[in-house]
């Protein structure tokens, strides 16, 4: 039996104060319905379908995946109407699974277990137990099997003390929903019509109706607003850093770490505080991550050591690299083995080889450095024309003097020795010495201009 899963995910979620669709709202750097397609992705459905009301195509652009269905709940008439809207392309034959666009700390792994554990013929509900269940709907079980769901204002006492309460999240046979949608009424006082009567209804219909808890009350919260989202961070954040752990990854503390989106990570990694990671990011095996770096869609080669307060993106590093303090590497940066990029150096759309040092006050792009190549403190490629921008060729064993503005394009043989201050404009031979400076002049007894007062 195939296995359709339908999140709803048409809701405006004005509690959030935003312009930005409530499901589109970051967690870890990725909507919450991303979180929540992952889910139905890690569960190898044949049919995802999203049902989505306000936000309209913001929300379909925002995951522009061809295997997405998407159904249109033009009129936000409660979860009965919304599921009913993703009914119609619904294959008879599929289990539905129900998830909900909000609800985007749910793990695929309750998700298998309440399919596991629920005949194909059958409904189930994920439900979880709550210290304090005030404001929720109470599952009342016959047995093991629910009989019903009761909700806070209609409960009794004894309903009141019940502490499982109903996630929202359910699974059955597509016919069977079908059938049960079409009969949905909405005689209450919002005028809605309610996906929690559909399980009266197939108790009523003798089918059985099976009660899966969820871990824990965080795996199912709701974001409704931005204080849960909030929690809903630190939660997730808390979870990833957990799985990392697990993996033998080091933390200085594993509260003060922010990941979003892939941290691979080798083994003996160490990650000290207020490390941020976004996009796709892998360390190697002996990678050490100071404070206060931010680490985006990047590669770093075993032992590389990144010191404190550095910002890279779009880079990658060979082995045993050392960047920082207060370095920037941006998209295009490539270095090679044991190469050092010091404080204040900014690195972008340029190669590295082996044994460079670029170690002080430098920018160096559209370059490509040869190796053991010695970059001296205050050092400009001038790579931008103001219309184009043009290469540096630095061979070899170069050695750059401080204070050099290399004007591109222009090449720097193997082994030349470029002098402090000089603007090279022209090609330099290999095992050259280039000085480029004015002659030094001592005017004796110079007077310093002295300010004029005003009248």
């Amino acid at each position: 039996m195939g296995l359709s899963t339908i999140i709803l995910a048409a809701g405006q979620g004005t509690r959030m104060r935003s312009d930005l669709p409530k499901v589109l709202q970051p967690l870890a750097g990725r909507p919450l319905l991303g979180h929540v397609l992952d889910c139905a992705e890690a569960l190898a459905a044949d049919d995802v379908c999203v049902v989505y009301g306000h936000g309209g195509e913001t929300v379909q652009n925002t995951f522009p995946d061809t295997n997405i269905r998407w159904a249109l709940q033009a009129e936000q008439l409660g979860t009965g109407h919304a599921l009913q809207q993703a009914m119609p392309d619904t294959p008879d034959g599929n289990r539905v699974l129900v998830l909900f666009g909000d609800v985007p700390l749910l793990t695929a792994a309750t998700c298998q277990r309440l399919l596991d554990e629920t005949p194909a013929d059958d409904v189930a509900i994920l439900s979880v137990d709550l210290d304090d269940p005030t404001g929720y709907g109470r599952i009342i079980r016959e047995g093991d099997n629910v009989s019903c769901i009761v909700e806070e204002k209609d409960a009794g006492r004894d309903e009141r003390a019940v502490c499982e309460i109903n996630t929202g999240v359910l699974v059955g046979p597509a016919d069977m929903l079908r059938h049960w949608l079409d009969n949905l009424g909405n005689d209450n006082a919002q005028g809605e019509y309610y996906l929690t009567d559909v399980i009266a209804m197939a108790v009523n219909d003798g089918v059985t109706v099976h009660g899966v808890k969820a871990t824990s009350g965080t795996e199912v919260m709701g974001i409704n607003d931005k204080k849960q989202l909030a929690e809903a961070e630190r939660a997730l954040q808390a979870r990833l850093v957990d799985e990392l752990m697990q993996e033998g990854v080091g933390f200085a503390d594993p509260a003060r770490v922010d990941i979003r989106g892939t941290l691979k990570c080798g083994k003996d990694v160490f990650i000290d505080v207020n490390a941020v990671f976004e996009g796709g990011v892998e360390l190697g095996d002996g990678v050490k991550i100071e404070s206060n770096n931010l680490v985006r869609d990047s590669r770093l080669g075993p032992g590389t050591l990144v010191h404190s307060n550095c910002h890279i993106e779009g880079a990658t590093t060979g082995n045993e690299c050392e960047i920082g303090p207060f370095s920037r590497l941006r998209p295009g940066a490539e270095l090679a083995n044991n190469v050092k990029v010091g404080n204040f150096v900014e690195i972008k759309k340029s190669t590295v080889a082996d044994g460079s040092k670029v170690n002080h006050l430098t920018y160096i792009g559209d370059a490509e450095i040869g190796t053991k190549v010695n970059v001296g403190a205050g050092t400009i490629t001038c790579n931008y024309d103001g219309v184009n921008k043009h290469k540096t060729t630095i061979g070899d064993g170069a050695f750059i003097g401080s204070g050099v503005e290399l004007v591109a394009p222009v090449k720097v043989g193997a082994g030349a020795t470029i002098g402090a201050g000089a603007t090279i404009t022209k090609e330099v031979g290999a095992d050259q010495l280039v000085i480029e400076r004015a002659r030094q002049k001592a005017i004796p007894g110079w007077k310093k201009p002295v300010k004029k007062e005003e009248k």
